[in-house]
């Protein structure tokens, strides 16, 4: 049985120009900066929501009068530098990724998860991991260098498999962590190890999790996400549901197999965006993932197969 992602997941869709060229020219983005447009973000990732239901962009002038350090450059957009910036505070209304990254368009999202992995990266990199020296920010807020030796530091992005567990038929292996509420199921996911491939990593992580050994991993897609700053690969790889499960390393409290009807009537129903919460939750034997997830977009694309 093979399927495919239709088309990339949200938070992988932007065609925004990323502007690599001008990172660092502070010539051309002070030069811009009178159509530059500023993507503030709040300590708990909240953005305003502009009155299109996409991101609301101040103007560089509303900002400062020229591009400080606390910004960071994600693009160019027509004769437009766009920033993001960590604040305090953001007007109402306000949306975070998870509850309202939904309702954004594919370059609306894509700006954001740029925007909120970089600056959690910033957030923890006042330091340099190698002489505990301060660092500066440089091009663009692309870079970090130690004040003490001139070593650049670079945005970090963690790895991680996310894979859908099928058995070659109409069943899928889904699992449910300890904190999440009863009746929510995802795909099975685990950070990349040192030494390890990216199938490698589907091997283990499925079998610490659930018990079974998986094989023929294969590639789905990928798609960011800043929670805090991480890659998730998608695959899918072939269980045995005749196969026990055991719950090896302590991360997955529950887990089944579920039928592609079930499935299917799942994604019918109304979608729960928030894992951390019961509100508003629609009743079923069944919940998935929120469509910002490449999870749910897996799923999705396993369940319409024929």
């Amino acid at each position: 049985m093979a399927f495919a992602l239709p088309h990339p997941p949200l938070f992988a869709r932007s065609s925004i120009d990323r502007g690599g060229e001008f990172r660092g020219n502070h010539g051309a983005a002070v030069v811009g900066w009178e159509n530059a447009r500023v993507l503030l973000i709040d300590r708990r990732g909240r953005f305003g929501i502009g009155g299109d239901g996409g991101l609301r962009w101040a103007t560089g002038p509303e900002t400062a009068a020229g591009p400080t350090s606390d910004l960071v450059l994600l693009g160019v957009d027509g004769a437009a530098f766009l920033w993001a910036c960590r604040v305090d505070e953001v007007d109402e209304p306000v949306g975070d990724a998870r509850t309202a990254g939904h309702q954004l368009g594919g370059d609306d999202a894509g700006l954001l998860v740029t925007a909120l992995g970089l600056l959690n990266w910033h957030d923890h990199a006042g330091f340099s991991p190698t002489t505990g020296a301060p660092t500066m920010v440089e091009k663009s807020g692309w870079v970090r260098r130690d004040r003490s030796c001139g070593r650049d530091e670079f945005p970090r992005t963690d790895p991680a498999i996310i894979t859908v567990v099928h058995d070659g038929g109409d069943r899928i292996l889904l699992g449910r962590q300890a904190r999440w509420p009863e009746k929510w199921f995802s795909t099975l996911a685990g950070f990349v190890e040192p030494g390890e491939s990216l199938e490698q990593c589907v091997v283990r992580e499925v079998r610490e999790e659930v018990g079974i050994t998986v094989v023929e991993p294969r590639y789905l897609g990928s798609q960011p996400w800043p929670f805090p700053r991480s890659l998730m690969i998608g695959f899918a790889a072939l269980g045995d549901p005749d196969d026990p499960l055991e719950f090896l390393d302590g991360e997955i409290a529950d887990a089944a197999w579920f039928t592609r009807d079930q499935v299917r009537e799942a994604l019918g129903a109304a979608e729960w965006t928030d894992p951390d919460t019961d509100d508003g939750v629609p009743s079923g034997v069944l919940r998935l993932p929120g469509s910002v997830s490449i999870a749910r977009a897996m799923i999705e694309a396993w369940a319409a197969a024929p």
